[in-house]
């Protein structure tokens, strides 16, 4: 058991410590002996976990996945089928973007490595979004002319904006950026019925 738990200690290091380098110095630039250094480790245990570098930005990445669809889950678990779900989870992307280094590296890896099949936390967020629009086109409370599709890209297009600009100036991820975002976006985007119920600060 001690063991066991020692190496999961071990591999949650080398994700962390290479998703800060990976979003520091990009794929390409990265090289595993940096990744041990940071990770405290010897270069041994890293290739004991991982084979290669590929091999450790998929993990990564699929631990930014994970947290997408937590953030994704929780904001339709909250407030079902309705814009209010895409607001919530965008700040909350964001915030996580901002604060948590394995989500800020899943990110920048996106388009690094040949995935088996997993998305990419960019696409994971793409689908949900275009979902959740979809969802709420249906439920009536997108305004009239706008189609799902139209809404999505432009939100997908602006959040993927402010997570790539907050790589270099994390002040484009803050909530008072994205609260701003929605006050312009969810007046285009939200049937009037709907509009006066909506907080663009999130709920």
């Amino acid at each position: 058991m001690v063991k066991q738990e020692r190496a999961a200690r071990t591999r949650h290091a080398l994700i962390h410590a290479a998703a800060a380098v990976f979003a520091e110095e990009g794929f390409v630039s990265a090289s595993l002996s940096t990744i041990s250094k940071r990770a405290g480790v010897s270069n041994g245990a890293l290739h004991f976990h991982f084979t290669n570098k590929s091999v450790l930005a998929e993990a990564v990445e699929a631990e930014a996945v994970q947290t997408v669809r937590r953030i994704t889950e929780a904001a339709r678990a909250r407030q079902g089928d309705s814009l209010q779900a895409v607001v919530d989870a965008t700040h909350e992307l964001m915030g996580s973007l901002a604060q948590d280094i394995v989500v800020r590296g899943g990110f920048e890896l996106a388009g690094a490595v040949a995935r088996r099949g997993e998305p990419s936390p960019r696409t994971q967020w793409q689908r949900w979004v275009e979902d959740s629009l979809r969802r709420t086109e249906r439920a009536g409370t997108l305004a009239e002319g706008v189609s799902w599709a139209d809404g999505a890209r432009v939100v997908v297009a602006a959040t993927v904006g402010f997570e790539v600009l907050g790589g270099a100036d994390v002040s484009w991820l803050s909530r008072q950026n994205v609260t701003r975002f929605w006050e312009v976006m969810l007046p285009r985007l939200a049937d009037r019925s709907a509009l006066d119920r909506l907080v663009s600060a999130g709920s």
